[in-house]
């Protein structure tokens, strides 16, 4: 769900509102519906004033009318201006998340305040909020992010003290604390949101380097799901509650194979937080069996995506099976093995078929043309059947999803000729025709349904939510520092910001704004801090740091979220 502005006019006044928004898919494709209006904030702050001035004598009217009483003076204004206007909302709201979470406290425990002129912990702060605010280098951050942003008199640091040397060593300081931090965010959001971490969801990206990376031994060329196989890079497992909340991370080789990282997550969360009743989901890129008798060998319980080879199997139950549908365009069956006491879960996508049966289409329709055309070719050109091989191995490989539909035979002829012969095969093609929106699941838990096995895996799609955030909104990638170190401790400064993401978006979600925190941190983070100056008669000036009037959409979140924005800015140098 999602929210969408509204502007619209009662009685020659216009008003604004903000309605939320839910996708979902028909059989004619996706379609919206509004499942909720979000009021207009004048009604709100009408019935806010009347409760102030019903509490009269009580306790809480203060919270309208606090502040100091007015005081008057002449000014003059032709002659009033505006300076120095600095980005705010981002920042104070980023640094509300910060308290909440109780991250100021921990680091300020965990990084001890020395001989340094700008503590340690509060350096960690500016890299975090940089980070959710604005992602860029920490040289970008010293040299104009910083005086651009209201984090001077949010956290009360200095311009001038703010460099990239000190912002460096803060990230060699902060990574040495990944584990307290991790295990801290893990108990806060407990606390807060009642988050369990009963199903445990991992699952494996990478992230790519600009530059040699020659410090770097983890910089390795691998798989890139970057499509970016030039460039050295790591690869970053991910744990996350059903609800995407980190559990924490572990930095791998760049060429290390996703299947070879589960053991060594696994033991890291038991070493950590002890070996409770999880369940352990995973896709089946991180499938083997070494992999599955680890997980056997101490009685964890896994819900793991099968092989595609494993379909052939159930190829009865595909053609004669009883289905049950679960949801529009989906259906599951239970399957039992003769190999193994575990349990298979068949699953049949209707979305899922429809894609599937257009890639192979697409790639039939090429390869059958790239051999119709090399077939002619040897007719009218003398090839050797070498040449004539390496290009049908070439076709093949770019159009690798319906190579199998094909057969073909290449022989050279008694004049040294090469000749073509392809078909299509038959027995391959009625084979993806009834497998075509068809996975496998397997689990070691016989005493889930069906519907809870398929629902608790679909729940993977947290997982490569938080990898897209990271590299969307976060800007983990490219990466641009060499050194080992300095690359782990950018990862964890994004896996910080990416906690404040989340944090934002359970608070969105109790306040009734949807589940996807975007929309509300790119409306709130317009609010800017301007220096207002005010010319009196009797010649001095009056300096006020004032935040900007929230428009009626940004009332209504700050009211809904109960975040009380402040008016005006005193800063507490350091």
């Amino acid at each position: 769900m999602y929210l969408r502005r509204i502007r619209g006019k009662e009685a020659e006044e216009s008003r604004s509102y903000w309605a939320l928004v839910e996708s979902y898919r028909t059989e004619r494709g996706p379609r919206q519906r509004t499942v909720a209006y979000l009021g207009d904030v004048e009604s709100d702050l009408r019935a806010g004033v009347q409760q102030a001035a019903e509490a009269r004598g009580r306790e809480g009217q203060g919270d309208l009318f606090s502040g100091k009483p007015p005081q008057w003076v002449e000014i003059d204004a032709s002659r009033v201006r505006v300076e120095r206007s600095r980005a705010f909302g981002g920042a104070w709201l980023g640094l509300h998340l910060l308290r909440l979470l109780g991250l100021p406290e921990k680091l300020s425990a965990l990084l001890p305040a020395g001989r340094e002129e700008v503590p340690w912990a509060v350096m960690a702060e500016i890299l975090v909020l940089c980070r959710w605010c604005e992602p860029s280098s920490e040289l970008s951050i010293a040299e104009r992010l910083y005086e651009r942003s209201a984090l001077e008199d949010l956290l009360g640091v200095p311009g001038e003290k703010v460099n990239d040397d000190r912002l460096y060593r803060a990230m060699d300081r902060l990574l040495e604390q990944k584990p307290a931090l991790e295990k801290h965010l893990r108990d806060r959001l407990g606390e807060l949101f009642g988050v369990a971490y009963d199903l445990l969801l991992y699952d494996v990206t990478s992230t790519y380097f600009e530059g040699e990376c020659a410090e770097n031994p983890q910089a390795q060329r691998g798989y890139s799901r970057d499509h970016r196989p030039d460039c050295k890079q790591v690869c970053i497992g991910l744990v996350v509650s059903r609800c995407g909340m980190p559990l924490g991370y572990e930095v791998f080789e760049g060429n290390r194979a996703d299947v070879t990282t589960v053991k060594t997550m696994v033991q890291q969360v038991e070493s950590r937080y002890g070996q409770a009743d999880r369940i352990w989901v995973m896709d089946r890129g991180m499938v083997s069996e070494e992999t599955l008798a680890f997980l056997r060998s101490e009685g964890r319980r896994f819900i793991v995506g099968a092989s595609r080879s494993q379909l052939r199997s159930f190829e009865r139950e595909l053609l004669h099976g009883s289905w049950d549908q679960i949801r529009e365009g989906l259906e599951v069956q239970r399957c039992a093995s003769s190999e193994t006491e575990e349990v298979f879960i068949l699953c049949r996508s209707e979305a899922r078929r429809e894609k599937e049966r257009a890639i192979h289409a697409r790639f039939e329709a090429r390869i059958e043309e790239g051999l119709t055309r090399l077939a002619a070719s040897c007719q009218e050109r003398r090839h050797k059947a070498t040449t004539i091989a390496q290009r049908v191995g070439a076709l093949l490989m770019k159009n690798s999803r319906a190579k199998r539909l094909f057969t073909i035979e290449i022989e050279e002829a008694p004049d040294g000729r090469a000749l073509l012969r392809w078909g299509k095969c038959e027995e391959q093609r009625r084979w993806a025709e009834l497998s075509e929106g068809c996975y496998l699941l397997r689990s070691n838990i016989p005493d889930w349904t069906p519907q809870e096995l398929w629902t608790a895996y679909i729940h993977l799609t947290e997982a490569e939510n938080a990898f897209r955030i990271h590299k969307s909104d976060l800007g983990i990638r490219p990466i641009w520092r060499q050194r080992e170190e300095r690359v782990q401790a950018h990862i964890l400064v994004c896996f910080l910001a990416y906690v404040l993401w989340k944090t934002l978006g359970k608070l969105c979600g109790g306040a009734g704004l949807g589940s996807e925190p975007r929309q509300v941190f790119d409306e709130l983070a317009q609010l800017n801090v301007v220096d207002v100056i005010l010319p009196t008669r009797n010649g001095p000036e009056i300096r006020r740091r004032c935040v900007t009037q929230p428009t009626k959409h940004q009332a209504i979140l700050l009211q809904r979220l109960h975040l009380d924005l402040p008016k005006q800015l005193t800063r507490s140098p350091m």
